[in-house]
């Protein structure tokens, strides 16, 4: 008989979990708050490592449809637009990693993820209100009067965690002085900027703006993130002002200033860091994704991570059918080390991409010159992990 798994959140995380997990034969429901699969966002970058666990579940054409694939990522001056490094994303990574990188937008992967899902596995309007262990049972009960009974129950339910408030307690979020607006432009307003394909990240003073195309190239995904922001809410759906925006980047590129004139509306939010959390798991309850290592977004690692982790879960449980705590403990050892590596580089490039000009940017500029911190050699150890590997 079968392992009965009960994951909440239907996100990106929870969904792919979900479907590794009945991949290796688990009997698994996945539980959405929202009345539909809907991704709050724009832009997601699925690197290698998170890319072949999806090929394995044979997403590769839903991926290829919607997605984009980059040629490189181009690390730029803030003013002049110099490069400071351009390194491979395309064939090259292909060839020496077996996996391609993708660009998305989060509401085609996460559609993309949910199609693939029986449609039966999938619960959509049920919000967790609590849930309790016995013996070897959890149960979770939604504020639809529904409950659920399952072997072992995972928090996929993002940076908001409320499977984590009730094993864990309130989170005390701290903000880190970063604001963020996000914006997605239409190919059409900006074909003459005669963009590349790539991954681009300008830097500069207090600042940096990532940008990249998806939807199959009819969209630019853009982020402008800034330094000593007054916004402190952290919900990606608030408003922002296009001309706030603009003012913050004046004196910038005319490619930023370009992207930035030409968005039809703007989303703003404030970063925060968390404290690293002593431990994922309770019993026969664990974590996922951003409800145990949420990140900055500055190595673009979120959602590949969250991917991985259910990779990790799915070989570890088929693995250990019989000691569920044990598998779940095994989890949390592996894959915590990494997660913790990706959280504290995320939070340094924070500091590295807003280096006033000066001497310590200079360094930095000829750093990414001469060393190369993207090359294929430098990335492979993030690049290169296979997270089903665990057992």
């Amino acid at each position: 008989m079968s392992l009965e798994v009960a994951v909440i959140g239907g996100g990106i995380g929870g969904l792919s979990a979900a479907l590794q997990l009945l991949k290796v034969g688990l009997d698994v429901h996945v539980y959405e708050q929202a009345p539909r699969i809907a991704e709050i966002g724009a832009g997601i970058q699925i690197s290698p490592n998170a890319s072949r666990l999806l090929a394995r579940l044979g997403l590769n054409p839903a991926m290829d449809a919607v997605g984009v694939r980059p040629l490189a990522v181009h690390q730029r001056r803030w003013d002049d637009g110099r490069t400071l490094q351009r390194a491979p994303l395309g064939p090259e990574v292909e060839a020496q990693f077996g996996a391609s990188y993708y660009h998305f937008h989060r509401a085609d992967l996460a559609n993309l993820l949910a199609d693939a899902l029986p449609p039966t596995r999938l619960h959509v309007g049920h919000r967790l209100l609590s849930l309790a262990q016995r013996g070897d049972r959890v149960t979770a009960r939604f504020d639809n009067g529904t409950s659920a009974e399952a072997d072992l129950l995972i928090g996929a339910d993002g940076i908001h965690s409320r499977v984590r408030n009730v094993i864990f307690g309130p989170e005390k979020p701290r903000f880190t002085g970063c604001v963020a607006w996000r914006g997605l432009v239409p190919a059409g307003r900006i074909a003459h900027l005669d963009i590349e394909v790539a991954t681009h990240n300008w830097m500069g003073p207090g600042g940096h703006c990532v940008h990249y195309w998806v939807s199959a190239g009819r969209l630019m995904n853009v982020v402008c993130v800034v330094e000593h922001g007054n916004w402190t809410a952290e919900f990606w759906t608030d408003r922002g002002d296009v001309a706030e925006l603009l003012q913050r980047y004046e004196g910038w590129h005319p490619i930023v200033r370009g992207l930035i004139e030409a968005f039809p509306e703007t989303f703003i939010w404030a970063l925060h860091d968390r404290a690293e959390l002593p431990r994922w798991t309770e019993g026969r309850v664990t974590l996922l994704g951003d409800a145990c290592h949420p990140m900055l977004p500055m190595m673009a690692q979120g959602a590949a991570q969250s991917i991985e982790d259910g990779a990790a879960l799915a070989s570890l449980l088929n693995a250990m059918p019989d000691d569920v705590p044990g598998a779940l403990r095994r989890y949390e050892t592996v894959r915590k080390p990494r997660a913790t590596r990706l959280q504290e580089t995320s939070a340094a490039n924070r500091t590295r991409f807003h280096l006033p000009d000066g001497p310590e940017q200079q360094k930095r500029d000829e750093l990414m010159a001469h060393s190369g911190d993207r090359s294929l050699a430098n990335i492979g150890w993030l690049y290169q992990h296979d997270a089903a590997l665990v057992v």
